[in-house]
């Protein structure tokens, strides 16, 4: 695996970047947030470790700067905040998952090595180049949503959900699916995050229609057909 490690506490940078090493992968550093959000930019890693306060640039700011370019490395938070609304507020910022401090390494290195296999399963980076639901249509490389030919602007959350959505055209996909496969929740966090996204992308995509593209099956989740 080649890492990126944010963090500014020495003595948890050497434990962290030693026992990844030793283990073989390939590991950069960044002591503040302005160089790891520069290095996450500009170069390929299989997974960010990012601590979430830094100086010049917090973790959570990096990681909205990172997934505002298009990137979705997969992102692990390391964090002294462990109540349950902070993590919360991580893992919608864009995180991937969330390990309070303090943490025993094996653990860390269970977390990354499961984030790195939903990364690299087969056929993961293999994508068609368009997705589409009668005139609604996205150009996945490109990352272009047009509805009846109008460019539509969606924010990076939006369209990884559209992009979900669009991926199980014409199945129900469910709450759980939604809270794992386009924000990488493992839990309830209890909030109406996927209702109040799901009512954004709505207002985008379903301008001057008189039915929504995006139905709601009671009981069971949402659906997106033709």
């Amino acid at each position: 695996m080649r890492l990126l490690v944010v963090e500014d506490d020495r003595s948890v940078q050497e434990f962290v970047v030693k026992g990844f090493r030793e283990l073989g992968h390939n590991v950069d550093l960044a002591s503040d947030g302005a160089e790891g959000l520069f290095l996450a930019s500009s170069e390929s890693y299989d997974v960010i470790i990012v601590d979430r306060m830094l100086p010049k640039l917090d973790g959570l700011s990096l990681i909205q700067g990172l997934r505002g370019t298009g990137k979705h490395t997969p992102v692990l938070i390391l964090s002294a905040m462990g109540a349950v609304d902070e993590r919360v507020k991580g893992l919608k910022s864009g995180g991937d998952d969330y390990l309070v401090k303090p943490f025993v390494f094996a653990e860390l290195q269970a977390r990354v090595e499961a984030l790195c296999r939903r990364g690299s399963q087969p056929g993961a980076g293999i994508q068609p180049a368009e997705l589409c639901a009668g005139d609604l249509v996205m150009e996945v490389l490109k990352r272009h949503v047009y509805c009846a030919g109008q460019l539509i602007d969606l924010q990076a959350r939006e369209f990884r959900l559209l992009e979900y959505l669009l991926r199980h055209k014409g199945q129900v996909v469910t709450r759980t699916m939604l809270l794992e496969g386009v924000w990488d929740y493992h839990f309830d966090p209890q909030t109406n995050v996927i209702d109040v996204h799901i009512s954004r992308l709505r207002n985008k995509i379903d301008s001057g229609r008189e039915t929504s593209r995006i139905k709601t099956v009671r009981g069971a989740g949402y659906m997106i057909d033709d």
